[in-house]
């Protein structure tokens, strides 16, 4: 590990000099590469120069006391001694987690899809409900939400609905969100006080761009239509809502959430390249072994991941076995807690499987 490090140090001094060469400022694209592989090593080097210098101090604390008739410098050298050694390990820890490889999708942007599931109204309501947590929580993390597209209910719910977040590191943090989420609660239609259990589906995905994921034109089949549901002025008088079918594979999104037929288009655009994407990635991890033995960071779609259990005031994630007694805070964005844990645990696993 530490050979490791030192030659990652090595490269970092290198680009460190690279990205304050005024020719290769000049050139911006070349700048902002080497700028971002500078930052991302960053954060590993400056913590490699702190564990060497904690075992500088170390060496030099036992060379004291092997070598010093001073008793006050002595007793100081064992503080300074004992004080390291307990830093050791845990800095040798967080090293670790540093080196583990990097998904390169962690700094995107998402866009993130909601879908009421088994339950009727309840389940639409329940995917109201989990877009305003995420806009919550996108909101404490100072990222910026925008709408991508809608089909609402009657009842103030959501068939499903899209949107997107902008942040840094904001899939990083939200991609264990994907996946079935349970809620378990008495619905206001519920004239007998029984409590229902009603699902909505999560889907996380990263933002591509376009020289990630070529799409040929002739593929694409485009639609316009007349928007329904609430719409403002102009939005539901002209054919501004867009239709995208990928034709080799059958996907299929609709936006109409802009009065412009071209935002729309755009907006579509972009979910139908993350899908592709996410359906590619799929394909990917299905092929690595070491992949499928971390269950935490690429679990099924299709799997439970977590319930909402409203008379006991319970969130629990069924992946990690944890369960926090704040589901009012939890629907209001307050995720740190259950995000870091599920971190906690996928670096654990990723750790334990090289």
């Amino acid at each position: 590990m530490l050979n490791k490090l030192k030659v990652l140090e090595d490269k970092y001094k290198e680009l460190s000099e690279k990205v304050s060469d005024p020719e290769i400022i000049s050139d911006q694209p070349t700048w902002q590469k080497l700028m971002k592989e500078n930052s991302e090593l960053e954060p590993i080097v400056m913590k490699y120069r702190e564990y060497r210098d904690v075992i500088n101090v170390v060496n030099e604390s036992k060379e004291i006391l092997e070598n010093e008739n001073d008793e006050d410098l002595r007793e100081l050298a064992k503080m300074e001694l004992s004080e390291a050694e307990s830093q050791i390990s845990q800095i040798e820890e967080e090293l670790k987690i540093l080196l583990l490889p990097k998904d390169p999708n962690d700094e995107k942007n998402v866009i993130v899809e909601i879908r009421g599931g088994a339950g009727g109204d309840e389940a639409a309501l329940f995917a109201g409900d989990l877009l305003r947590m995420y806009s919550r929580y996108a909101e404490r993390r100072n990222w910026k939400t925008s709408m991508m597209s809608s089909n609402e209910t009657g009842v103030g719910g959501y068939k499903e609905v899209s949107f997107m977040i902008k942040g840094k590191g904001a899939y990083s943090r939200l991609k264990y969100e994907s996946g079935v989420h349970r809620v378990q609660r008495i619905p206001t239609t519920e004239s007998g006080g029984r409590i229902h259990t009603s699902t909505a589906t999560v889907a996380v995905l990263p933002e591509v761009e376009d020289v990630e994921i070529h799409i040929n034109p002739e593929d694409i089949r485009v639609d316009v239509f007349r928007a329904s549901g609430n719409g403002g002025q102009c939005v539901n008088t002209t054919d501004s809502a867009v239709r995208l079918t990928h034709i080799p594979t059958g996907e299929v999104v609709s936006c109409q959430d802009e009065k412009s037929q071209l935002k729309n288009k755009e907006k579509a655009m972009k979910v139908l390249k993350a899908r592709l994407y996410d359906k590619a990635m799929a394909e990917q991890q299905k092929d690595i072994a070491a992949e499928r033995k971390s269950q935490v960071g690429t679990g099924d779609r299709s799997e439970r991941i977590r319930t909402y259990n409203f008379p006991q005031g319970r969130v629990s994630d069924h992946r990690i076995n944890l369960t926090l007694y704040k589901l009012d805070s939890f629907l209001d964005g307050d995720l740190d807690e259950m995000i870091d844990a599920l971190i906690t645990v996928d670096q654990t696993e990723k750790m334990s499987s090289l």
